[in-house]
């Protein structure tokens, strides 16, 4: 009985080992081919470097003072 739940977990211990090693091989080569993909074009709208967006604050304190107006 022990040299057959010897064989089961060598069984299940390779499973487990390829498939990771499987899993690692196909981020690894995923990885790889989207480096030597030339980068993507910039959205026309898109800001530059150091050009300042404009946004609205939307933080606690500012609703509160703007609502405490009213």
């Amino acid at each position: 009985m022990n040299h057959y739940l010897v064989f089961v977990y060598g069984v299940c211990f390779s499973l487990i080992a390829g498939g990771a090693f499987a899993l690692m091989w196909s981020n690894v080569r995923d990885i790889n081919k989207m480096m030597s993909e030339p980068p993507k074009p910039r959205h026309p709208e898109a800001p530059a470097d150091g050009e300042e967006v404009m946004y609205v604050d939307l933080s606690r304190e500012k609703l509160e003072r703007l609502y405490g107006d009213e």
